[in-house]
């Protein structure tokens, strides 16, 4: 279909990204074979000139979804990518919703990958990756809402966690960059990823280089299990105090650590070998019950093929019922197709065949773990869930008071939470008891086993904790006592003992948690394979409208039952490089209510998590939702009518730009003809509109990116956007027949009986005020900046002074041409003139608000690259402590190996910035007025480095010669043609910028080149 619409249904441009992601799908390059995945390159800088950011940030997603291996290399391709992506996508928001905007184009960059071979489900996706990409906030919402993702808040201050969620390595199947990914794309700030007794090395050094990059606060832990009363209880050990992520990796390899894990992978391998026991039992008792139950041959299940599918995680049920779902299919499907041919043949009870054909399109991965793969059914599965059945490890075989002594000699500053899982609350005082403190969190909820239905007593567990972190002594006494009863009254008369021995120790429990208070953690248990999303959020952190959104969505028809207090706190602090402005509004503070002026506000949210309680209706929301259970589709019913609906979202521009202005035109054509008695003006009025739109148009789109100015080497045609003039011309037609014919004739004259002729004034004020409301009205809705749509809300007012003198100056040119009564062309025309007036003020207005969005931009293209810029002087001044480093570098053949291979990756990192700072000048849209104003803040000795590090553009042949290696990808030339055109010119003009240190820069340069000569 997508083929035999592509005509009126998408553009050139769609299927130019389709192409390009489909061929770096079929090629295999990796990252680490790419120069446009160095971290130094910046997403507006010279790689601009060697491929689209479309074409990155496909590649990058690629890489991050189909790298799965283990191993550093792999790792360090992941990372690259992420560090790309991550650049790209926060780079490419052309509004104010610049977060928001990079999280939805990452995921329709993962639909469309994982989209391949389906044509028509890649274009629209390519064509959303387009609408999107210009940060119209409408547009952005309506892709977030699509993705279930909330909108989040710019200043990225909202309290979103996880604080037990899973990767590949363990019961997950994702890789930890790849998990990382996903958690900054749903708005998480702060992750505890758990492993199941050890930590690899290799995966936590990749966590927390990926949290790094994308800013998320990411905390390891390991997942012990106790044996307690019959069954497990899950213990989960977070080692703290650590003041670097290098320290983390150091503690790692503690050779009481590396024992203690070391112990614990006897665990897994004992584990596995357990699944492995179950899956063989699986196959010489229950298959063949299938086979005989289904009447079609259910393949034996293949060790090595089940490994495979758990590929670098940690075997368990969990994967053993996902395999096994997977597995089973084909026989299900060859089941129901039978079941339905009896019933169309009429050979079966058509009752019991679609009963059983619906039991098999539900069949799923939870059912089989429950039912198949239960103890009742295996009773090889009562070694994994009940102690002390057969050769069990030493590990597993620790009471919570053992292990805790044990892993209090690893690490004094830890955190131990203890699981809810299963327990009661008689089980948390006793365990609390019996770890003498030692516990410091309960998980008080998990979103797993609270669908499960497998969290019980979390209002009397939230009362204990409650009291022991008042010191509510008689309380907690009370409770204890309570307990002992209920004990008694079961028959328990062993734990009622125990319990008796607790409440005399009550005192020192009570005294540890008054001063250390037992706090709460909440997290998912999501791997990324069964129906439970990750991520929680504070509702009152979020905006109304993202609460909104939340409300909408029927994943959470079933609130959780969990507050926690929150507070906001307003932070106000001086500018380290304050503008003008802020300056001058600083001696304005002494005025009452005015001490914040010219300061910076940011707004923080805090919240304790010892005072987290059970109540009825809770603050807390999940962020991934639950995902609906999906039917087997096991008769193929859902591959027709999915996708053959495409509406005007997806018309091809060219199309959908001619509806737009004839949508415009003939409404304003019928205004003229009805309301103009002046033939010329009847006829060819609405040209004239149009035209004065249309110029006045490319004219603010030239302004706003100073596309004037000669020093450039902006193209007028890549700032002037046809879709918007388009849209112009389209709401400025229906303003023709809104304001002439049904407000001023219909309404005002005809109905009211107000003409221009004698309440001229009440006309022209109704007319300007609905006007105004009009144009805010719809710069509003097309995503205008503010600035704009205030403006242009006192625009019919504005335009008054300007109309006047148009007039007059219409008036003086007529006269000067021999015209003897210009009254006469003139009165007729007074529409026109208002229209030009109008739009005069419109494109300094537009203009201006355009140019301060380009200039928003470009500060944060300039804040980034001189940060990296300064970094890299440092790391240089350090490696060369008594050299003029800046010096070196300027030369001919630069560090000439010395410092080595940091020596070389700064060298490259400083031509890069160069190249990038170059560009910026050049080519991206009030890059040279962004820069100019960074300079004015800029101390004399930060401008004389900046100035300085650039002076490398003088090695002319060394940085030719790195461009044809492939710097910059294979697409070298258009760079290469750049850089020996405008280098010398550009270094020349930063040496005038920095006119305090103007002779040593000259004199500098003029060394380099003597050098090179």
């Amino acid at each position: 279909m997508a083929e035999h619409w592509s005509d009126i249904y998408f553009d050139k441009q769609d299927r130019d990204i389709l192409a390009l992601v489909n061929h770096i799908l079929d090629s295999r390059t990796g990252p680490s074979d790419n120069g446009l995945f160095d971290p130094n390159l910046h997403p507006h800088g010279i790689k601009e000139l060697a491929a689209s950011p479309v074409a990155r940030m496909a590649s990058a997603v690629i890489n991050l979804l189909r790298n799965l291996e283990a191993g550093d290399a792999q790792a360090r391709d992941r990372l690259l990518a992420l560090e790309v992506l991550y650049d790209e996508v926060l780079n490419s928001a052309h509004s104010l919703l610049r977060r928001n905007t990079a999280r939805v184009l990452m995921q329709i960059m993962k639909d469309m990958v994982r989209a391949h071979g389906d044509r028509l489900t890649q274009l629209k996706l390519a064509h959303d990756f387009r609408r999107t990409v210009q940060g119209t906030p409408r547009i952005v919402r309506h892709m977030l809402a699509r993705y279930h993702l909330p909108e989040m808040p710019e200043e990225w201050n909202q309290i979103a966690f996880d604080d037990h969620v899973y990767d590949a390595n363990t019961k997950g199947r994702k890789t930890p960059t790849h998990l990382i990914m996903d958690a900054w794309i749903k708005g998480i700030r702060d992750i505890t990823i758990g492993y199941e007794y050890w930590v690899p090395p290799d995966a936590a050094r990749e966590i927390l280089r990926a949290s790094e990059i994308t800013g998320l606060t990411v905390r390891i832990g390991i997942e012990y299990q106790v044996p307690y009363y019959g069954h497990y209880a899950r213990l989960f050990w977070i080692p703290r105090g650590f003041s670097s992520n290098e320290d983390f990796l150091e503690f790692l390899h503690n050779p009481k650590l590396a024992d203690m894990m070391k112990k614990g992978r006897e665990v897994l391998t004992w584990k596995k070998a357990r699944i492995l026991r179950i899956l063989n039992a699986w196959n010489d008792r229950e298959r063949p019950r299938l086979t005989e139950a289904w009447g079609v041959e259910v393949p034996a299940l293949d060790q090595q093929d089940f490994l495979d599918f758990v590929g670098r995680g940690q075997p368990s049920m969990h994967h053993l019922s996902e395999f096994l779902h997977r597995h089973v299919l084909p026989a299900a499907r060859e089941r129901a197709e039978r079941l339905a041919q009896d019933i169309a043949e009429g050979k079966s009870d058509g009752r019991a065949a679609k009963e059983e054909i619906e039991a098999l399109e539900n069949l799923s991965a939870d059912i089989i773990a429950d039912e198949w793969l239960s103890a009742e059914a295996l009773p090889e599965v009562r070694e994994l869930l009940q102690p002390g059945l057969g050769d069990v490890p030493e590990l597993l075989r620790l009471s919570p008071h053992e292990l805790v002594r044990e892993l209090q000699e690893l690490n004094p500053g830890y955190r131990l939470v203890l699981g809810l899982t299963d327990l009661r609350v008689e089980d948390v005082a006793e365990i609390l008891s019996d770890c003498h403190g030692a516990i410091t969190h309960l998980e008080i909820f998990n979103m797993r086993a609270w669908l499960e239905g497998r969290l019980h007593d979390l209002e009397a567990i939230g009362e204990l904790q409650r009291a022991l972190n008042l010191g509510l002594g008689p309380r907690v006494k009370q409770m204890i006592r309570q307990m002992g009863r209920h004990l008694e009254r079961e028959g328990d008369d062993a734990r009622a003992a125990k319990f008796k021995n607790i409440l005399r120790n009550v005192p020192k429990l009570w005294e540890h948690y008054r001063h250390s208070p037992l706090k709460s953690r909440l997290g998912t248990s999501s791997g990324g394979r069964r129906s439970y999303g990750m991520g929680l959020v504070l509702k009152e952190t979020l905006s109304p409208r993202a609460l909104a959104e939340l409300r909408r969505k029927p994943q959470q028809a079933r609130p959780i039952p969990l507050c926690s207090p929150v507070e906001e706190t307003e932070i106000f602090r001086e500018p380290e490089n304050p503008t003008f402005w802020q300056r001058l509004a600083a001696h304005f503070r002494r005025i009452p209510g005015c001490r914040h002026l010219g300061m910076e506000r940011k707004s923080e949210w805090k919240t304790a998590s010892e005072y987290c309680r059970i109540c009825k209706h809770g603050n807390i929301a999940n962020l991934g939702g639950l995902n609906q259970a999906r039917q087997n589709d096991l008769l193929g019913k859902s591959k027709s009518g999915g996708h053959t609906r495409l509406g005007l979202t997806y018309l091809n521009s060219s199309i959908s730009n001619w509806l737009k202005v004839l949508l415009g035109f003939i409404p304003a054509f019928f205004s003229f003809i009805y309301t103009q008695d002046w033939w010329f003006l009847a006829w060819f009025g609405t040209f004239i509109w149009f035209g004065i739109t249309g110029v006045r148009n490319v004219v603010q789109m030239m302004f706003a990116a100073n596309g004037f100015s000669r020093g450039t080497l902006i193209h007028w045609k890549d700032q002037v956007s046809i879709s918007r003039i388009c849209d112009s011309l389209m709401y400025t037609g229906i303003s023709v027949l809104l304001l002439e014919v049904m407000v001023r004739v219909w309404l005002l004259q005809d109905w009211l009986g107000y003409s221009v002729e004698n309440h001229s004034t009440l006309v022209f004020t109704v007319l300007n005020i609905v006007n105004g409301f009009y144009i805010c009205a719809h710069n509003v809705f097309r995503g205008f900046p503010k600035e704009a749509a205030i403006g242009n809300f006192f625009r019919s007012g504005l335009a008054i002074p300007v109309s006047s003198l148009y007039d007059f100056l219409l008036f003086q040119l007529l006269l000067a041409v021999g015209v003897a009564q210009p009254e006469i062309y003139l009165v007729p025309s007074a529409a026109v003139v208002s229209k030009m007036a109008s739009d005069t003020v419109a494109a300094i207005i537009e203009g201006y608000a355009d140019s301060q969005v380009n200039l928003r931009m470009r500060r944060w293209d300039y804040k980034s690259k001189i940060a990296n810029v300064f970094a890299c002087y440092t790391r240089l001044e350090l490696l060369f402590p008594q050299e003029d480093a800046l010096v070196m570098l300027a030369r001919p053949g630069g560090l000439k190996g010395h410092g080595g291979s940091r020596g070389r990756e700064l060298e490259k990192a400083f031509i890069i910035n160069a190249l990038d700072l170059m560009y910026f000048w050049y080519y991206q849209p009030r890059a040279q007025d962004a820069f100019r104003k960074m300079l004015v803040t800029m101390p004399d000795a930060d401008r004389h480095v900046l100035a300085r590090a650039q002076l490398v553009l003088t090695r002319e042949r060394e940085i030719s010669q790195m461009l044809v290696d492939g710097l910059l990808g294979r697409n070298f030339s258009p760079p290469l043609a750049f850089f020996l055109s405008k280098h010398m010119q550009y270094l020349r003009l930063m040496s005038k910028l920095c006119r305090p240190h103007q002779h040593r820069i000259h004199h500098a340069a003029s060394h380099a080149r003597t050098q090179t000569a």
